[in-house]
């Protein structure tokens, strides 16, 4: 009988029971979540103190003084910085700068029809880009702008969004700040800039590899004309008192 029983249980014991995949999946997703959440919070946090601290050096212009040795970047404050050239930045960039919580329906809708030729970036989307992100196109670095813009908008006020804007902006290759490109170009203080120098800074900026301020061609010189013109109407009708007033 003893023998029998023996027998007996080492059958029902004779194979390791399967253990299920589920409790690990749920440990994997948990981890995940964890992970995400603790992404947000870290985002949530920059944004807060970038909205009173100034930005650290970002991932394009640390890619940029690798491959260059180095880059010209120096801070202007806001009240270091001619209204003109806040202004024109506007008018060349982000013409409803005021009017807009990040993104410009309209302008979207517009690349939209033209096929994509046109861009329909706002200045509160490259501050996003610029500050908290990298350069390159992929759908993960939209989604994350997508989210980071409306926050940046709701946290940061239009004058910071441009002061930051106009700080870490490329002029030409290398030089990052509207600071070190008016002492690149013109030789003076960003908080001396001429009309006509903040127009040519602002004509520059979609492609600062391509155009230069200093040496501009026939279209920057055309372009820069509209920008001073347009820096003149958005003043003109209100649409600078967001970043002005």
């Amino acid at each position: 009988m003893a023998r029998q029983a023996r027998k007996s249980s080492r059958k029902s014991g004779a194979g390791p029971v399967p253990l299920s995949p589920r409790p690990l999946l749920r440990r994997v997703g948990r981890w995940a979540l964890r992970g995400l959440l603790g992404i947000c919070a870290l985002f949530a946090l920059l944004v807060i103190l970038f909205s009173f601290l100034n930005p650290p050096v970002n991932i394009y212009q640390l890619q940029e003084s690798a491959r260059l040795g180095g880059v010209q970047r120096e801070w202007a404050d806001w009240d270091q910085i001619a209204p003109v050239m806040g202004r024109s930045a506007v008018a060349a960039e982000d013409a409803n700068f005021c009017l807009h919580w990040g993104f410009d329906m309209a302008a979207i809708r517009a690349a939209v029809a033209e096929g994509g030729n046109r861009g329909a970036s706002t200045i509160s989307q490259q501050v996003v880009k610029n500050v908290f992100l990298w350069h390159g196109r992929s759908w993960l670095r939209k989604a994350m702008e997508g989210v980071l813009t409306p926050a940046v908008e709701l946290v940061w006020s239009k004058q910071r969004i441009l002061e930051v804007y106009l700080n870490v902006a490329e002029f030409d290759e290398g030089v990052f700040g509207v600071q070190a490109a008016a002492r690149h170009y013109f030789g003076v203080d960003a908080g001396e800039l001429s009309p006509l120098q903040a127009a040519r800074l602002a004509a520059v900026l979609p492609d600062p590899k391509g155009r230069s301020a200093s040496k501009p061609s026939s279209f920057v010189r055309n372009r820069t004309r509209a920008i001073m013109s347009g820096a003149e109407t958005i003043a003109a009708d209100g649409r600078a008192l967001c970043f002005e007033g």
